[in-house]
């Protein structure tokens, strides 16, 4: 087993509250509540946290990499703020007609970042709020939890016989991991 312990995080909805009309600037990037707070505690517990998102917000032309740069320096920055450290962030920049390897439900940028960080994702947990978080996990192994913010509730409800271990929210969430140590 790897030294460092993995964590991997879906981002809209899980860290930061989602919009069905996409997060377009770092003005709209806002925390859910204690999601930063989750991600420090499970730093504390010898975590490593990974951000994996789909962002076809890029391909539809919703906005740009700089300002995706820019969500995302404001997210580490407020994660810093709590005493956290996000690991590193990988997303996919493609919309579902591209028919890339990378978009959840594809596992692609799971493969990618336990390739270039060295750990099992058999050993790993990914939490995130909706379906295709669930599926990318379990097709290669990792363990899917499922928070009820973002779409999370809306998943349980549309997918009544899932067996997943589901939470309020991350901080929930990441009390649970940290509890199993």
């Amino acid at each position: 087993m790897s030294a460092h312990k993995f964590i991997l995080l879906d981002r809209d909805g899980v860290i930061n509250h989602d919009s069905d009309h996409y997060i377009k600037s770092a003005e709209e990037w806002l925390p859910i509540a204690q999601s930063l707070e989750a991600i420090a505690l499970l730093n504390s517990h010898g975590y490593n946290v990974i951000v994996i998102t789909n962002q076809s917000g890029l391909a539809r032309g919703y906005f740009n990499t700089t300002t995706l740069q820019a969500m995302h320096d404001k997210m580490h920055t407020m994660v810093k703020q709590k005493g956290g450290k996000i690991e590193a962030i990988y997303y996919c920049p493609h919309q579902p007609e591209d028919h890339c390897t990378c978009r959840k439900p594809k596992p692609g940028l799971l493969k990618q970042c336990s390739e270039d960080y060295n750990f099992q994702l058999t050993e790993t947990f990914f939490i995130g709020d909706k379906l295709s978080d669930i599926k990318a996990a379990q097709a290669v192994g990792a363990t899917p939890l499922l928070v009820k913010t973002g779409k999370g509730q809306k998943t349980l409800t549309n997918n009544p016989n899932l067996t997943i271990n589901f939470f309020n929210n991350l901080y929930d969430c990441a009390q649970f991991i940290i509890s199993r140590q």
